[in-house]
């Protein structure tokens, strides 16, 4: 797998203009896979930024399922009143208070009903109430790492000799710190989303927590097909509902903690990125973070990213793109950067230079900021977009490095 992933990665950043090796490139990107309608590309661009644009496009496209909804202050979610009459003036405050209390705002306590049940789905009670009951029960689908057993006690997880793997199901195993992950999904993710990374991960010993995000999969309100609550025009619900997840993932690192995981990192895609960041910043117990695609301000990637067009649609009639910056600052990675990752802390991120969700100018623009700030940062820039990070050889290249950062930055 090394050798293949070094390969693949030697191709794809030698495809610049007058590359002569564009036949070869061309049997991965074929106009089967990457070819589609309605897409406007420069004529300057680069043959091979044209197709990755259009393959962008179209995967966006495929979606039917996209609505604009009503805006709404959405004050009843954040303690404040539907009827005040100065609505914009009252986030805006509130959004001030969370930023400078953030340790607070996004503080939680563990569970008191954590359950992991025998399909190895654990489950528990989120630390903040929704008005959707579903919502309100946390998912979390657990991969062991294949070196990993429950003590015979029921009481946590241990590693298993080599010499004695043979016979794990019957051991009491070696009590160490054992490294995990939080995992957390793209916006939109379905249940068995990025669960081939979830199997790698368990394959070079790390085991993984992987969290459906709120109002996802089976947390999704009833009558809904998209988690439209924690991206959408409904100012103050996707202010609560970012915290929430926040709060989520940090309740999952403290069960993590009770059954004998304190190697912890965390790893995050597209939205799951920001809220990994952002927990990151403000949870003790990780020590490492790897980010799949990196922004700064949530309201700058509402408004100018292609996949919430439909939810800029809604917005723009009633906020500016620089009041909703600062409506929506607490759930934004940028506020927190000058605050430092934390002691011992490393990090990797890995982007899209053609991606058309998060733009590649606001990718920069956060990276000078961490490292001005000191940022222990590792960073892969690829060229491809968003969606086709997903495909080979890109997803062959940021799955290896990505893995192998989170091997060393959680060894022992």
């Amino acid at each position: 797998m090394q050798r293949y992933a070094e390969r693949m990665e030697a191709i794809v950043r030698q495809s610049r203009p007058n590359w002569d090796q564009g036949t070869r490139i061309a049997l991965w990107f074929g106009d089967g896979l990457l070819s589609t309608v309605n897409c406007k590309p420069s004529t300057s661009m680069h043959w091979f930024e044209r197709r990755i644009r259009r393959y962008e496009h179209r995967r966006w496209t495929t979606d039917d399922n996209r609505r604009v909804r009503p805006f709404d202050w959405g004050l009843e979610h954040i303690g404040g009143d539907p009827e005040n009459p100065d609505p914009a003036a009252y986030v805006r405050a509130y959004a001030k208070r969370a930023i400078a209390n953030s340790a607070e705002w996004f503080a939680t306590t563990p569970a008191s009903d954590y359950k992991l049940d025998a399909e190895n789905v654990l489950t528990f009670t989120s630390s903040i109430p929704s008005p959707w009951p579903e919502n309100n029960t946390v998912c979390a689908q657990f991969f062991p790492a294949r070196n990993v057993v429950r003590r015979s006690s029921g009481q946590g997880f241990s590693r298993v000799p080599k010499a004695s793997r043979k016979g794990a199901s019957a051991l009491e195993g070696v009590s160490a710190g054992l490294p995990a992950v939080v995992l957390l999904p793209n916006w939109n993710a379905k249940w068995h989303g990025q669960r081939g990374l979830c199997e790698w991960l368990q394959r070079i010993g790390i085991t993984v927590l992987r969290l459906s995000l709120p109002y996802h999969d089976r947390r999704m309100a009833t009558g809904h097909e998209r988690a439209d609550q924690l991206v959408g025009p409904n100012i103050g619900l996707t202010l609560q509902a970012n915290r929430q997840a926040v709060q989520d993932t940090r309740r999952c690192l403290r069960w993590l903690e009770q059954q004998g995981f304190c190697r912890l990192g965390i790893l995050g895609t597209s939205i799951g990125s920001s809220v990994g960041y952002i927990t990151m910043v403000h949870d003790e117990g990780l020590r490492a973070g790897g980010f799949f695609h990196v922004s700064t301000y949530f309201a700058d990637v509402v408004s100018q990213g292609m996949t919430t067009t439909h939810v800029w649609e809604s917005l723009r009639h009633h906020v500016t793109v620089d009041e909703l910056r600062d409506f929506w600052a607490p759930v934004s990675p940028m506020p927190y950067v000058q605050r430092g990752l934390g002691a011992g802390k490393k990090a990797f991120m890995v982007y899209g230079k053609y991606d058309p969700t998060f733009l590649p100018e606001l990718t920069a623009q956060m990276l000078a900021a961490l490292h001005e700030h000191g940022a222990n940062l590792r960073t892969l820039e690829l060229h491809c977009g968003h969606y086709s990070l997903e495909l080979p050889p890109f997803s062959h290249i940021a799955g290896y490095r990505m893995l192998t950062f989170l091997r060393g930055a959680l060894a022992q």
